[in-house]
């Protein structure tokens, strides 16, 4: 069998450097989850309001959960409570990608970090839009089939879904691969400058 190229092969130290990042971006998530909640509510909550007439939904954060508030709920109905740890934890598997690169630190893998982080959030925000959605859709009784027809609770649950089986692992990978395009021609150059 022949040997892979040096490009194609994972070393021992990207290895290291990603289990390092991930345990970094672990201690950091564990640390920062209550606030980073708290601003990923107020971005969902920002987007319903805006789609509903009347604005009626208000997000909350709390242990670990994101509640689901509506000025036309029954004062006694239960409150829905969404898993908040379900829609972020990936920013800890986009961390550990970033930290394969051999110079995670340099100064464009910090700023293209950064922006994945940013495009990683829309994409968590968004996903608290479709369960919220999908809440509202199917799990209110009467009055999610009074609101929603099948196609709407079809396009909400199943957005929903598709975050939660497949996109929440897939987007990391999907906004990494996107953003190490310039960690790839900043080591083509070095190489080319090497020769």
């Amino acid at each position: 069998m022949a040997p892979t190229p040096a490009s194609a092969r994972i070393g021992r130290a990207a290895i290291a450097r990603a289990l390092a990042g991930f345990a970094l971006a672990l201690a950091f998530w564990f640390g920062f989850r209550a606030a980073y909640e708290g601003v990923l509510a107020a971005a969902g909550e920002s987007i319903l309001r805006a789609t509903e007439r009347p604005a009626v939904t208000r997000l909350e954060a709390r242990d670990g959960e994101i509640l689901v508030e509506r000025a036309d709920f029954p004062p006694g109905a239960p409150r829905p409570g969404l898993p908040a740890a379900d829609l972020h934890f990936n920013l800890v598997l986009l961390a550990a990608l970033f930290a394969l690169d051999p110079h995670p630190l340099g100064g464009r893998r910090v700023a293209a970090f950064l922006l994945a982080c940013l495009a990683l959030f829309a994409v968590q925000t968004a996903a608290l839009v479709f369960q919220v959605r999908s809440v509202y859709a199917t799990a209110l009784g009467a009055w999610s089939a009074a609101h929603y027809g099948s196609a709407a609770r079809n396009f909400w649950t199943g957005g929903f879904h598709f975050y939660e089986v497949a996109g929440r692992f897939a987007a990391p990978f999907a906004i990494w691969w996107w953003l190490r395009g310039d960690g790839e021609s900043e080591r083509g150059r070095e190489r080319k400058k090497r020769r």
